[in-house]
C-alpha cells in the first residue's frame, strides 16, 4: 500500500543499496567474481597471498558483510556478531599492495556485475575507504 503526502501525491520510499543492486543475487554474483579476480589477476596476489587455499569461506563472508553493509539483512551479525572489521584483519599484514589489488578486484567485480553507474560510484566510494581503513602497516 502506497502512503500519500497530504497533497494526495504518493509518497516516496527511499531504497537501499542493496535494494537498488537487486539483492542477494546481485551480491552473490558480486562476491564471487570478486574471489574469482582474486584467484587470477597479477594485481590481487599478494591480497590473495594472505588468504586460504579455499577462498569459499571467504567469499561467504564478504556476502555475508556486504549484504547487511548495503542495507539489507544483518547476515554477517547473525552469525559472527559485530563486523569490527579492521580487529579481524589485525592478524593479517595488509598494506598498499594488499590493499591496492582488493581494491583492483572489487572495483572490477562491481564494475561487471552492477548496471547503475551512479549506485556503482556509491559503492565504491564506500569501498575506497574501507579498503584504506583495513590497511594496517606501511
Amino acid at each position: 500500500m502506497t502512503q500519500s503526502t497530504p497533497a494526495g501525491e504518493p509518497a516516496l520510499r527511499q531504497i537501499t543499496l542493496y535494494e537498488a543492486i537487486g539483492g542477494e543475487p546481485t551480491v552473490d554474483r558480486l562476491t564471487r567474481r570478486f574471489y574469482e579476480l582474486m584467484d587470477t589477476l597479477p594485481e590481487a596476489a599478494a591480497c590473495r597471498a594472505i588468504h586460504p587455499e579455499s577462498l569459499e569461506g571467504s567469499r561467504e563472508k564478504l556476502f555475508m558483510y556486504l549484504t547487511g553493509w548495503l542495507g539489507g539483512p544483518q547476515l554477517f551479525v547473525q552469525k559472527h556478531g559485530a563486523p569490527m572489521l579492521r580487529a579481524r584483519h589485525l592478524p593479517f599484514s595488509i598494506a598498499e599492495e594488499e590493499r591496492d589489488g582488493w581494491l583492483v578486484c572489487f572495483n572490477q567485480a562491481l564494475d561487471e556485475t552492477v548496471a547503475n553507474e551512479r549506485v556503482r560510484e556509491m559503492i565504491r566510494e564506500n569501498v575506497t575507504k574501507l579498503g584504506y581503513h583495513m590497511q594496517n602497516r606501511t
